[in-house]
């Protein structure tokens, strides 16, 4: 498999994924500002929409957005419970996770790395965003993770996007099982791995 990503972007998702499911995969840098990729060609050949993540399995066939990315690679490796069985119920919350995390947090940051929109318009965004993580910090009262004790696809997700807090000067402080969780993400040895390889640890 070849996973196209761009560094911290929200590629870095389906990154840790292959890597906490020890699947063999090859990690090719795709620039979301030049589009050119390490050969020297245009990514938009590979994903004519020209973002990242995208998925491109061995017999050739591509699959982009990363929730979906998340949930094939976690049912590659059952046995790892990065995402509960098809049609259980918890796999349906899953969904859930993924749809929250991708609508609500994700798509709401989008603006904030925009030059475009003003300032009020950036903090109407970032009010938006509070009140999102203050009900995701509630729900991880008492909890590992988001659906309990496993790690699944949804935690490195929500991971990804909340580093995006930082450059966006968004204080998790009064969070403290936001935090708590993402230390959590942050100390697994495959996230550490993942975080270096893209250049984002020392």
């Amino acid at each position: 498999m070849k996973l196209y990503y761009s560094p911290g972007a929200c590629s870095l998702s389906p990154h840790i994924a292959l890597e906490e499911a020890g699947l063999k995969y090859e990690a090719i840098l795709a620039p979301t500002k030049t589009k050119t990729l390490p050969d020297g060609s245009d990514y938009r050949k590979v994903n004519p929409l020209g973002y990242v993540p995208y998925l491109v399995l061995d017999d050739g066939t591509g699959l982009r957005e990363g929730p979906a990315i998340l949930q094939y690679v976690a049912d590659q490796v059952p046995d790892k419970k990065l995402a509960p069985p098809s049609g259980s119920m918890a796999r349906y919350q899953l969904q859930s996770w993924l749809n929250f995390i991708a609508t609500e947090l994700h798509k709401s940051f989008s603006p904030l790395f925009n030059p475009a929109f003003g300032a009020d318009v950036k903090e109407n965004f970032k009010a938006r965003l509070i009140d999102r993580l203050k009900w995701v910090d509630g729900e991880l009262a008492g909890k590992a993770y988001l659906m309990g004790d496993d790690f699944t696809v949804a935690d490195g997700y929500l991971f990804v996007v909340t580093n995006w807090t930082k450059p966006t000067q968004i204080d998790l402080s009064p969070f403290p099982n936001l935090l708590a969780f993402r230390e959590r993400v942050a100390a697994r040895p495959a996230v550490q791995s993942v975080m270096k390889a893209e250049g984002l640890l020392g």
